[in-house]
């Protein structure tokens, strides 16, 4: 994945990007910017070391004062919305730690045409206390992506950016910046509180059970953001987090008609697939329904991956699923030759399962 958005980098949007500095500054080189990014070694950069260099050759061809750099990106930052312009925070990540006023300013600006979660993470290192101040304060902010900024710049494990092991080792100090965003309104924000929640769970479960026993049952928003924050928790079948949702851990049911339509699937194809699911309980009954792969790694060993299909009510009522799980390989996935196994997962336990072999494409 991070090698496709690499692509979006195009030499047309940098140009783009140029004029509109230009406008806004006559005395910007843009044919030097332009050199500057697209030299010999470009093609070799990856998606970050990219950005880094968008920001540095920034570096060379702004004012050298920092607050009037700020002030001609920010005041183009409306022109240029969307993830291909990271840099710009990536600006103030890169220049702007020894000008904290400016660099908060910036940042919450920033982050309402971009995103700004990855250019918190060195201000935080360098002064948790100050800037999860800062971040609380931004809890309370009328833009719901300053909001969202507040959650999502703390998170302990977010994807593409360094971990924040102080708070992989102790996420208490996040908490309340979490806990004034519990029933944001903004799905955008809520999303990212339960993400942050589910980053906690991964280091410490028993907190993050703590804090869903404390939220649930208040507001359906709330409700929400636990139930997806402690996803990790539900598959891998913790007892408690089970039957915190009200799902037993030892589900009464029949699973009939399992089939693979075969029993063998190459690389980039698609392995089809039914059952049916019934409830022997005399009353209604709530069910997680997931299926598990047992995927071969590099090394020969298998890893397995769990894939929901529903939880609902179940009763005696038979209920077919067909589903067909696609071998194609993925950026975040590679497929390998060799026995796996799919198997049905009700409520985290293991109903059937049967072998199939993967083969190289042909």
């Amino acid at each position: 994945m991070a090698d496709i958005l690499a692509d979006r980098f195009s030499k047309q949007l940098l140009h783009d990007f140029s004029r509109i500095v230009k406008q806004a500054h006559p005395g910007f080189n843009s044919e030097q910017f332009i050199q500057l990014v697209f030299d010999e070694h470009w093609t070799d950069k990856q998606l970050k070391q990219r950005i880094r260099h968008i920001s540095t050759s920034l570096g060379q061809t702004l004012p050298a004062d920092y607050d009037a750099a700020i002030e001609i990106l920010s005041a183009i930052s409306p022109q240029c919305s969307g993830f291909e312009y990271l840099f710009l925070p990536d600006f103030v990540e890169l220049y702007g730690l020894p000008h904290w006023e400016t660099s908060m300013q910036a940042l919450a600006h920033f982050t309402s045409s971009s995103s700004s979660e990855f250019a918190v993470r060195p201000f935080i290192e360098q002064d948790p206390t100050r800037m999860l101040q800062q971040m609380l304060e931004w809890a309370h902010h009328s833009n719901h992506h300053v909001r969202r900024l507040a959650s999502e710049g703390c998170r302990p494990k977010l994807p593409w950016a360094a971990p924040l092991r102080m708070f992989i080792n102790d996420p208490t100090p996040i908490l309340p910046i979490l806990q004034q965003l519990k029933a944001d309104e903004s799905e955008y924000v809520r999303k990212s509180v339960a993400n942050n929640l589910n980053d906690i769970g991964k280091s410490h479960p028993d907190l993050l059970k703590q804090v869903a026993r404390q939220w649930l049952g208040h507001d359906p928003r709330t409700d929400w953001i636990v139930k997806h924050g402690c996803r990790t928790l539900l598959r891998k079948a913790d007892p408690e987090v089970l039957a915190l949702f009200g799902l037993s851990t030892t589900p009464d049911v029949t699973i009939s008609q399992f089939q693979l339509s075969e029993k063998q699937v190459a690389i980039g194809d698609g392995l089809p697939f039914s059952f049916s699911v019934r409830s022997n309980s005399s009353s209604p009954q709530l069910l997680r329904v997931e299926y598990a792969i047992d995927f071969v790694k590099a090394n020969g060993k298998t890893s397995r991956k769990l894939f929901k299909i529903t939880e609902n009510e179940f009763d005696h009522t038979d209920r077919t699923y067909t589903r067909t799980h696609s071998f194609k390989d993925l950026t975040t996935r590679k497929h390998y030759a060799g026995m796996h196994q799919l198997s049905i997962i009700i409520n985290g336990v293991e109903q059937v399962t049967e072998a199939f072999e993967v083969t190289s494409p042909m």
